[in-house]
Parts: structure tokens; sequence; C-alpha cells
């Protein structure tokens, strides 16, 4: 069986400089990568809109739009959350290496291009995207909506999932979400605190799992779930009995197995002959798999 053809790197230059581009775009087509050329900042903005590279090296100063504008521009797209980009720039001043990181870069290079160079710091960038794409894509499918955002409510990263959900940038939702959050984390709520918002029409909660660095949200969308239609959902997906989906569903809410006995009124041992029955039925080891799984079919149910 043959292996499957791996996808080439798609990089898109954006450079006003001509001599500067087919330079660069031989080193990396000659390296087996597809390259989008852009010109200016406007031109690369009308790509973005079609095309998502998987890197994108920035020309720092161009004309109409300069790299920094384009950077935070094109960083306002999701998609373009996890995408690095690297700038180009001659001026290695700490002025402009900080405009460059600021407005949503990961590295600099400067100029002249040292095509080798490129190529390595590319990589790196690229390997460490991957990750990041990866990682968000299991939490996704674990069902974990999970986000962050600053002090002042502003996203800073969130799962593919989340940004089907949250507000688009040119909806009015955005903003007052925004403000919710703002005024919310004021209070400092305590892990596992809840904020009870509605999006489309649907009521939701955003839950609060902890800060990072004094300075990052880690925040969980949550939908309410009525726990009848939700036991259904897990009964039939898995096979199990109706003792067996509601056991589960509180596994996948997190209660042990003395929680769990109290809630349905029967012992922890009764709760504990269950979940054998369960992981079997699931293919699975343990609680953990358990859970993560049923996660999975309630996030879509």
């Amino acid at each position: 069986m043959s292996l499957p053809e791996q996808k080439k790197t798609v990089v898109m230059v954006v450079d006003d400089a001509v001599d500067s581009i087919r330079m660069i775009s031989d080193a990396l087509e000659e390296a087996g990568m597809t390259v989008l050329v852009a010109l200016e900042g406007g031109q690369a903005l009308t790509i973005s809109q079609n095309i998502v590279p998987d890197i994108v090296l920035m020309d720092a100063l161009m004309p109409h739009m300069d790299g920094f504008e384009t950077c935070r521009r094109l960083k306002e797209n999701p998609a373009f959350a996890d995408i690095p980009i690297v700038f180009m720039t001659g001026l290695s001043d700490t002025e402009h290496v900080v405009m460059g990181l600021g407005s949503g870069g990961v590295d600099y290079i400067t100029k002249p291009i040292n095509t080798t160079e490129l190529r390595a710091r590319m990589q790196v960038h690229l390997a460490n995207a991957r990750m990041t794409r990866s990682a968000r894509s299991a939490l996704d499918r674990a069902g974990q909506n999970l986000f962050s955002v600053n002090a002042s409510g502003e996203l800073l990263w969130g799962t593919p999932q989340v940004y089907r959900i949250l507000p688009g940038n040119e909806d009015p939702e955005q903003e007052s979400l925004r403000k919710q959050i703002e005024v919310w984390l004021t209070r400092q709520p305590e892990p596992g605190h809840a904020l009870p918002i509605r999006l489309a029409d649907t009521p939701r909660s955003i839950e609060f799992l902890a800060l990072i660095d004094e300075r990052e949200y880690l925040l969980r969308i949550k939908t309410p779930q009525n726990p009848h239609s939700s036991a259904t959902a897990l009964r039939a997906a898995f096979e199990l009995t109706l003792r067996e989906s509601d056991v589960l569903l509180w596994i996948a809410n997190g209660k042990t197995n003395r929680e769990i006995g109290q809630i349905l009124e029967m012992s922890p041992r009764t709760v504990n002959k269950h979940l054998e029955q369960v992981f079997r039925k699931m293919g699975v080891e343990n609680r953990t798999a358990a859970a993560a799984n049923a996660i999975r079919v309630l996030a879509i149910s």
C-alpha cells in the first residue's frame, strides 16, 4: 500500500521588492514549497480571504499598509490564529522588533536574507504551529470548548469549535460579550464558577478554569443540557441500559462514585458494577477514557 502524498507547505510572501520576492520564491520552491506572492498588505488580505497559508513571510516596511498593520489585520481572522508570521526587515533596532512581535509576529529575520537560515527558522515555526493545531483539534474532538482571554475580555486563542460558537468581528454581540467577561473577571471568580450567557438565542455558560501567568484567563464554553436527553444520547451511542447511561452522564460531569451513588440513590459498589459494564460496552479501560468519549457525544448531541 502506497503512502499518501505529503501536502506541500504553502508560504505567503508579502514584500514590495520584486527582486527580494524572486530570490525568496526560488529558494522556497527549490525546497518543495508552494509560494503565494503579495506585493502589498491589501493584496495579502485579499488572498487570505480564500487561502490560508501554512506560514507568512512579511516585509516590515511597505507603502500604503505596512507589515505591522497587515499582520494585525490577518490575525483578526480566526483561521490565522495559529499561522506563524515571520517579519523580514532591514531594520534590526529594538523598536521595530517589538512592533513586529507586538502585532502578532513570531520571529524576525534581517535583510539581506540568508535563505538557509530562513528555511531553518521556518521549519521550527511550522513544527510549533502543527503541534498547536493538533492539540486544539484534540481538545475539540473531546468536546472541550476551551479559549483564553486577557483581563479586558479580548480573545487570545480558542479551539476551532469556539470560533464557530463565539460571535465574529462583525457581530455586534462580540463587544457586548467582551464587556460581560471583563466585568466578570474583575470579580476574581474561583475555578469552576460560571458566567451565564446567551449566544444566538442559545443559553450557554462560560466556566472559569484558571489564571495563567497572571494575565491569561483559561475559560470553557458549556451548553446546559437536559439530563434526560443527554442520558438518552449516551444510551443510544453506546447501547447502554437506562441506569448505565445515568452513571456515565455523571462520570462525564466529573462526579465520584460516592457522589453518583448519592445522586442516583445507590451504593458506590453498585455504581462500580454499572461502570464495569459501561467500560466493556464502550471498549475503554478507565473512567477518564469513558468520560472523554461521553463528552464527545454530548458535544454534538
